[in-house]
């Protein structure tokens, strides 16, 4: 018993004496304490897990070199090579947080963004079309949210103090040239898209990346879908007209084909609502387009869409500058629009997004005095009666093509550059009342070149940076635009985000042919973006500033034209935004409420100074509602959109003093206006069903109140004329079917 005793005493002072205590604190690079943190030797089983407060310890018998490995879910693993002794070693580590696309701050200012992808968008794609005072057009949804302005007048987007032509549209990164139906004086035309052609929408205000160009003010991006959930067909029957298509998927699920036709006729509608014209061409349209979609082994796309859209239309108004003649319009349109698009992977951490476009618009217009009897006259005393019979046909083509690589560094940033080839011809004949004509022809080739990186510091702090450069062939100029965003998550579900962007723009098409040595017009923006979002909530408030450079001045042509003269135009535009959406504080009732504040001026084509555009409002507001009653399979909503009054100006040419001057000044009255749309799913609550249809009542400015857009002066000014909508109000009654697959729960998910 005695040397037992002694010999298991001997034992244990060999094992004290043959493990050595490592101890000390896990931590991030805030200094919080990293609870759960595993610390384990390499090879070995002695190691640990950190408390609550970061701290751990434990024994080994291991001597010398050994390797130390310190791991955490969501913060990127450590090693190092630590000497262990016959003393105690004290180990403290810092652990560097994972970036990844779920912890990530997002790169958002001065963008608003609407995808499947997104989850947690602040307007989905659904969102859009179903949004009331938009009757389905996917621009007029924008007016909802803040930076827009209700203009009723013109077609296309104004945006923080810029001009339609200031903002550009792309489809699958090739720039449309002509989204829009043709204009018409004093109406506003639609988009020519079906806004489910997209699955995402990105509309950025000011600040948008460097991929992209020849826009002063914004970019509305949108992404086509990929591949239908199954074969299916629709068909759509409304007050203004029919339409149908099919999509067929193929059996391996991996490509699909499909094609649409819609035919609109307004005959029904107008008879129904009285319009201010006198349409004597009721307007009309037909449109047809095809498409497919190939999905590539390595999970990329091949896409191809291709429309052509026909439309007509004429009108008789009073003529401003007599009591007793009219003035007829007439247009008839063609376009067509083809994109062919590649995206994919071509090798580790490589993609590539690739494309061409090509597209056609012609545009036959003529314009003549009638009498009483609709009768055209031809007055040449005085002389301004002669022109306003005219004709004038404009023949264009445009082509763009389109490279864009992205390599993956590390983590989740990305480095992204390429080039872009815009081609564009168009000619115009105008011919006047004696029948002399004048020919003009303008002909540009744009190279683009551009980089940009997507940097992740942190989960909390990212950096985009890049640089456009553009050389016009039409100006014989190049431009270089730089471009920095900044975004800092600032706590759980908040940011806040920087950018800064440079951008040029050539003369838009109706100043064009200009004066030799024109030079590209510029704006620079300045942008803060603060956002809280969650799925339920989302807050987001801007403040920018954007200065203008170089605008275009502008001139009379031998023939009484307005052409671009000099870019000796200069000016401004500062505000602040505001949007706040809720879909939790009330049951199935989701809404949000936009506010803008704009301050701006500017001095461009004939304006005698600096003085606020005529198609900015100071404060403008809007509040969209929704709520779906399920017992009921009916959805409701109520969109209420508002705007301060519009300056308006009668801008004349003074002779003796050789200079043009305000000779009459104002403001509108303010814009209000309030729409609302029911959605009925008779089909709700049948499962298994193989078809899917909903009744849409939709009813524009339902209260018919009072809207003045702007206002029309006479020749020599004494008379002038609101420009007011073509009707108080528009109601819209369709029926829309899907065969070949259940959409109920889509609708239900989504608040249709």
């Amino acid at each position: 018993m005695k040397y037992f005793i002694i010999t298991t005493l001997l034992l244990n002072a060999l094992v004290s004496h043959a493990q050595v205590k490592i101890a000390g604190h896990i931590k991030d690079n805030k200094n919080n304490p990293l609870p759960a943190a595993s610390i384990v030797l390499k090879n070995t089983y002695d190691g640990a897990t950190s408390d609550s407060l970061g701290n751990y310890s434990f024994t080994t018998e291991e001597r010398g070199q050994q390797t130390v490995e310190i791991s955490i879910a969501g913060y990127n693993s450590l090693t190092q090579v630590i000497t262990i002794a016959d003393k105690e070693l004290s180990l403290d580590f810092t652990l560097k947080e994972q970036i990844t696309e779920l912890k990530a701050v997002v790169i958002s200012a001065g963008a608003f963004e609407a995808s499947d992808k997104n989850k947690g968008a602040v307007l989905t794609s659904l969102d859009i079309v179903t949004t009331p005072s938009a009757m389905g057009d996917v621009t007029s949804a924008l007016k909802s949210i803040p930076g827009t302005q209700q203009v009723g007048e013109s077609e296309g987007l104004f945006v923080r103090g810029g001009t339609a032509s200031e903002s550009k549209i792309y489809m699958d990164g090739s720039l449309v040239n002509n989204f829009f139906y043709s204009s018409t004086p004093g109406i506003a035309t639609r988009g020519r898209f079906n806004p489910f052609l997209f699955k995402g929408t990105v509309f950025s205000s000011g600040g948008y990346s460097a991929l992209y160009g020849q826009a002063l003010s914004s970019a509305l991006i949108l992404e086509s879908t990929d591949l239908p959930e199954r074969t299916q067909a629709d068909l759509g029957i409304s007050v203004v007209g029919i339409g149908g298509g099919l999509q067929h998927l193929s059996k391996d699920k991996k490509s699909s084909w499909g094609f649409s036709y819609n035919y609109a006729n307004l005959w029904l509608a107008f008879n129904v609502l009285k319009q201010k014209q006198d349409f004597y061409k009721l307007p009309n349209a037909n449109q047809g387009d095809a498409n497919f979609r190939i999905k590539t082994r390595s999970g990329g796309f091949v896409k191809y869409y291709g429309y052509i859209s026909t439309n007509n239309v004429g009108f008789r108004t009073n003529d401003i500058d007599s009591i007793v003649l009219k003035n007829a319009f007439a247009l008839k349109n063609i376009n067509t629009y083809q994109n062919l698009n590649w995206k994919d992977r071509i090798g580790p951490g490589w993609k590539i997004n690739t494309g061409i476009s090509f597209g056609t618009n012609k545009d036959d217009i003529d314009n003549e005095v009638q009498d009483q009897s609709n009768q055209k006259v031809t007055i040449t005393n005085p002389i301004l009666y002669s022109f306003k019979n005219f004709a004038l046909l404009t023949t264009a083509r445009y082509a763009q093509a389109r490279v864009v690589l992205e390599k993956k560094l590390k983590g989740i940033s990305a480095l992204r550059f390429g080039s872009d080839y815009f081609y564009s011809s168009e000619k115009s004949t105008y011919t006047l009342f004696n029948g002399s004509t004048f020919n003009e022809n303008v002909t540009d080739n744009l190279f683009a070149g551009f980089a940009e990186a997507d940097i992740y510091l942190t989960n909390n702090l990212a950096l985009k940076v890049g640089s456009r450069a553009e050389h016009s062939a039409l100006m014989s100029r190049w431009n270089i635009a730089p471009r920095l965003s900044l975004a800092y998550k600032l706590a759980t579900n908040s940011q806040a985000s920087f950018a800064y962007g440079t951008f040029y723009q050539n003369p838009e098409r109706r100043l064009l042919p200009g004066a030799a040595g024109l030079n590209f017009s510029k704006a620079a923006h300045y942008i803060f973006q603060f956002t809280q979002q969650t799925k339920d909530y989302t807050f987001r408030s801007e403040i920018f500033y954007k200065k203008y450079d170089d605008l275009f001045k502008t001139g009379f042509s031998a023939n009484g034209r307005e052409l671009a003269a000099n870019n000796q135009g200069f000016g401004s535009a500062k505000g602040i935004e505001f949007f706040w959406r809720d879909k939790k504080t009330w049951k199935n009732v989701d809404y949000w409420v936009s506010y803008s504040f704009l301050d701006t001026k500017r001095d461009y084509l004939n304006f005698p100074r600096a003085i606020e555009p005529s198609f900015a409002a100071k404060h403008t507001a809007s509040f969209v509602f929704k709520r779906f009653v399920l017992p009921w399979k009916t959805g409701f909503n109520l969109s209420y959109n508002f705007a301060t009054g519009r300056p308006y100006y009668r801008i004349a040419y003074n002779n003796n003093l050789d200079k043009f001057e305000l000779t009459d000044q104002g403001r509108t009255i303010n814009y209000n206006s309030m729409s609302m749309s029911i959605n009925y799913i008779p089909a709700l609550g049948k499962t298994g069903a193989k078809s899917f249809a909903v009744w849409v009542l939709g009813i524009n400015n339902v209260l018919g109140q009072n809207q003045v857009f702007n206002y029309n002066y006479s020749s020599d000014g004494s008379r002038k004329e609101a420009i007011t909508p073509p009707s108080k109000r528009f109601i819209f009654i369709g029926c829309f079917m899907s065969f070949g697959v259940d959409r109920t729960q889509d609708a239900i998910n989504n608040n249709l």
